[in-house]
């Protein structure tokens, strides 16, 4: 009896979502697909389920309030972090993908109703997890980027000596940056052509909220104002210079633990070294004294 009432939630779910998709308009799912494929910058393949619920969750985005505030402020992070969602669509996503999780409490009220705490538990972790994305890969954006900006000040404080064309340096740096860095100065650059130096620094400083990037785009905005940045500079470099050294033995002391075991092991392996010698002369010099 359990299965047919499972058996018949199944199909009347089925039913229901062809006859929504059809009332709503959604895309077909290699539409979807191709879609999100092609918004991806890492040009990854995107997966049916991640194309199905971004389809639901666009509609669904219609008819979710929020705060304009919260909206402005999401809105910054996902431009930055070079998400293409609005925040609707984005929280809109992460109510659906812990939505799809929850549904399963259904089947495990009928089959196992232990199990159903763990996936409400399990569905509230999945929308934590998927609104915290954004913030995630911000961070890790923000981070790639920091690791360059020593370098990139000591560029800029050589290049003061010789020129005073912001535009000029960020250009010349733009071809040896990494990635991340590189499409930053793209966007800045562009920003810088087509409005006022100094707001498209602004700009660029309140993308990713960085402290280290704040006194560089303030000295940059001082040298346009005509101070003389070089003394300003090199106090930077040195300043950051010192950060590097810190982060670099941060990283230095998390490497002991992971060589400590690999040590170990092969400390064993000469131990067992020895102990085959020792053996094997033992077990020869049995055999000849019988």
């Amino acid at each position: 009896m359990q299965f047919l009432i499972l058996l018949f939630g199944t199909f009347l779910g089925c039913g229901l979502f062809f006859i929504l998709a059809d009332v709503l308009k959604l895309p077909s799912l290699a539409t979807g697909k191709a879609m999100l494929t092609a918004t991806k910058q890492s040009g990854e393949k995107a997966k049916s389920i991640d194309a199905l619920l971004t389809a639901w969750s666009i509609k669904l985005a219609q008819f979710l309030p929020m705060d304009e505030y919260k909206k402005i402020r999401m809105q910054h992070t996902l431009s930055a972090a070079g998400m293409k969602e609005t925040p609707e669509e984005f929280t809109a996503y992460a109510i659906l993908k812990s939505g799809m999780i929850a549904l399963a409490v259904i089947p495990c009220l009928l089959v196992f109703p232990l199990l159903a705490p763990i996936v409400v538990f399990l569905s509230v972790i999945v929308y934590f997890k998927e609104i915290r994305k954004a913030d995630e890969k911000l961070s890790a954006k923000r981070e790639k980027i920091e690791v360059e900006l020593p370098r990139f000040v000591a560029t800029i404080t050589q290049e003061l000596k010789a020129s005073r064309d912001v535009l000029s340096m960020l250009e010349h740096y733009k071809k040896n940056a990494g990635e991340e860095f590189a499409r930053e100065l793209d966007i800045v650059t562009a920003d810088m052509r087509s409005s006022s130096y100094e707001a498209a620094l602004t700009r660029f400083e309140s993308r990713l909220n960085s402290p280290m990037l704040s006194d560089i785009t303030r000295g940059l905005i001082g040298v346009l104002r005509g101070d003389d940045g070089g003394m300003y500079f090199q106090m930077l470099s040195h300043d950051m210079k010192q950060l590097e050294l810190q982060r670099l033995k941060a990283e230095a002391i998390k490497i002991p633990p992971k060589i400590r075991v690999f040590s170990f092991l092969m400390l064993m392996c000469f131990l067992m070294m020895y102990m085959v010698v020792i053996i094997f002369e033992i077990i020869r010099s049995l055999g000849g004294m019988f």
